[in-house]
């Protein structure tokens, strides 16, 4: 449980972003998210310093994985979130990304050379289920759904992409390189696409949003789940996502969506039952029964140790 808590505290931020980000449908989509990401990054970098946490440089393939987390789970599910809610409703898109349990039960552990854990993969559409009962299915049109499903494909990128390089960079690595390239990224659409002066436009409101994302969705969240992603694997922590849609919901009721419904209640069990199940720990092996003989070992000849130099090799 002491690893799966970061990673569950993490996606309660990541779900409560949806509903932030309705104040930001009229904001300007790539400057203020230019703002955000850099304001993050310069925190994590603090943060880092203030730890003495060493930061590698990538090297080679790495920054081809690290821009893909930059690129899809930074740029594009931003933009799917804010343009998606303009279209559909919050529940929609966070539906949608708690399917991503699905994907990372079956490629997260193949990317980490493992097989796909029998109990994640009955797991995650219990976990799936549960969240479609939280959120329901919600207003939308088309254009809502392709949103919605960007944001899948973008959350699942975020860490997928992410687990290459987990093992060198860890969590505090993969976060602020991921943060900085992102906002390289926003701030280049920002220029050609928008303009820097829209962002003057802005009011109160919307700069304590794009603040709340920095800090709190983008500098905390991003540590605490690869830091849960690298100590039990994506397939177990891809489960986590069920959170979301839970904090959602919350985050809606607590701004004025009124109190959650019996459906909603029942969705919170399925997915409690869902994380229970496919997050216990693996049985270590019992003792074998009584009367039954373990199998004899093969004895193992000594090996012959190497000289040293060429002196040893000489000596009788």
């Amino acid at each position: 449980m002491r690893d799966l808590t970061p990673g569950i505290v993490g996606m309660a931020l990541v779900g409560s972003s949806v509903t932030v980000s309705r104040s930001l449908v009229d904001a300007p989509l790539f400057g203020v998210q230019a703002v955000r990401y850099t304001m993050a990054a310069l925190i994590l970098f603090g943060l880092a310093r203030l730890a003495r946490v060493p930061i590698r440089a990538p090297r080679g393939r790495e920054w081809l994985w690290l821009a893909g987390v930059a690129a899809t789970g930074l740029v594009l599910f931003n933009v799917a979130v804010v343009r998606g809610v303009a279209h559909a409703e919050p529940a929609v898109i966070a539906v949608a990304v708690a399917c991503v349990p699905v994907l990372f039960g079956v490629v997260g552990p193949l990317m980490e050379g493992r097989r796909p854990s029998r109990r994640v993969l009955l797991a995650a559409p219990v976990v799936v289920a549960g969240a479609v009962l939280v959120e329901g299915t919600g207003r939308t049109d088309a254009a809502g759904v392709g949103w919605a499903a960007l944001a899948l494909g973008c959350e699942a990128g975020f860490t997928l992409l992410a687990v290459p390089v987990l093992r060198r960079h860890g969590a505090w690595g993969v976060s602020l390189h991921a943060v900085w390239m992102g906002a390289v990224i926003l701030a280049v659409l920002t220029v050609c696409v928008e303009g820097p002066a829209e962002l003057v436009s802005m009011s109160p409101r919307q700069w304590a949003a794009a603040g709340y994302l920095a800090v709190m969705v983008t500098a905390v969240a991003f540590l605490l789940w690869y830091r849960t992603v690298a100590a039990v694997g994506s397939g177990r922590a891809g489960l986590l996502t069920g959170v979301a849609p839970l904090a959602a919901a919350g985050a809606g009721a607590v701004t004025g969506g009124g109190i959650p419904g019996p459906a909603v209640w029942l969705g919170l069990a399925v997915v409690v039952a869902g994380l229970a199940a496919g997050l216990r720990p693996e049985r270590a092996p019992g003792p074998a029964p009584a009367g039954v003989r373990p199998a004899p070992v093969a004895p193992v000849a000594p090996v012959a140790r190497m000289p040293r130099n060429a002196q040893e090799s000489a000596a009788p």
